[in-house]
């Protein structure tokens, strides 16, 4: 049995590994609150209704990691109470408990996602919230969402387009059909942009021989329009984001023309970004790149250190490929 000061110093590291960004420490920390789930989670219970706002959030990672009926439950009524204080503090609470009911598998969490959307479509959210929310709904993706996104995207007020466009194609389309949707050149880039921000927080094997699509959507973009169009600029960043995020998975299933074309895109996008140049992009040139790439790295370094020592390692690694 776990003493009252100790739990008390429990709760204090799990609070500073969840401020902190540390998802790992906080995890070991969660089943040393009780005894058993039960008492683990009467004590996450009380912090979620602590005054002190990155108290609740820790509570919230905690009952997200938890799981169950019971915690999807307890959020989801937490969560309309963050709603309801209308302040910075709460809108924090409201982005963890989000996040936490995305790691709980089920009707339940989802169902409190959908009612958070619909919620919000009624309102004047920002960018961000919706973003966001499309993000944890394409991990908690079921064909029942599709009405509501479709209700939702009628009602929002947003300019289009958002993160719930690209959740809606993602739920919607095949994957022979998204494919197609990314090859069409009359669809617009800042949708495709969208669709890939969404799909970078979960690629299903389903949707992996798809993206080879999304990177010879990259190919008609010149240096001269990254320079020129932020939206071309935004589309290659995001597709850089993805393909690094999986990159375990991803880059060892392209096929050598997919290879080549993302080689492509990286030397555009590093040249385009000169002298600041995109650290994306020369890990990307690290995987697809060829070892004359590494002149081409070492020349478009940053000034800056940090980003500087990216292109020195992409190039090493280029260079060891003789």
């Amino acid at each position: 049995m776990v003493s009252k000061m100790g739990v008390s110093q429990i709760r204090a590291q799990l609070v500073q590994a969840v401020k902190e960004g540390d998802e790992a420490g906080a995890r070991s920390l969660i089943p040393q609150l009780g005894a058993g789930p039960r008492q683990v989670r009467a004590v996450l219970e009380v912090m979620l209704a602590d005054a002190d706002s990155l108290v609740r959030q820790a509570a919230a990672f905690g009952l997200g990691e938890l799981g169950g009926v019971a915690s999807a439950r307890r959020l989801e009524q937490q969560l309309a109470i963050e709603e309801s204080r209308g302040d910075h503090d709460g809108a924090a609470v409201i982005e963890d408990i989000t996040q936490a009911l995305g790691r709980i598998k089920g009707g339940i969490a989802r169902a409190g996602l959908v009612r958070r959307l619909e919620r919000l479509a009624r309102g004047t959210p920002e960018r961000s919230e919706v973003n966001e929310l499309a993000c944890v709904l394409w991990k908690q993706r079921h064909p029942d969402l599709l009405p509501s996104v479709r209700r939702s995207l009628e009602t929002l007020s947003l300019p289009e387009p958002h993160g719930l466009h690209g959740l809606w194609v993602l739920l919607e389309k095949s994957p022979v059909e998204l494919a197609a949707w990314a090859r069409d050149p009359t669809v617009s880039l800042c949708h495709k942009t969208r669709a890939l921000a969404v799909l970078a927080e979960d690629v299903p094997d389903t949707l992996v021989p798809v993206l080879p699509a999304f990177i010879s959507a990259a190919e008609p973009l010149s240096e001269q329009l990254l320079m020129q169009d932020r939206e071309a600029l935004y589309f290659y960043d995001n597709l850089f984001r993805l393909l690094l995020r999986h990159r375990e998975r991803l880059f060892v299933s392209f096929p050598q023309t997919a290879r080549e074309s993302l080689r492509t895109a990286a030397r555009r996008m590093i040249t385009a970004t000169f002298p600041n140049a995109s650290p994306q992009a020369a890990s990307v040139l690290e995987i697809a790149g060829r070892p004359e790439d590494a002149a081409f790295l070492e020349a478009h370094a940053p000034e800056y250190p940090v980003l500087a020592k990216v292109f020195h390692d992409a190039a090493r690694v280029l260079r060891n490929l003789h």
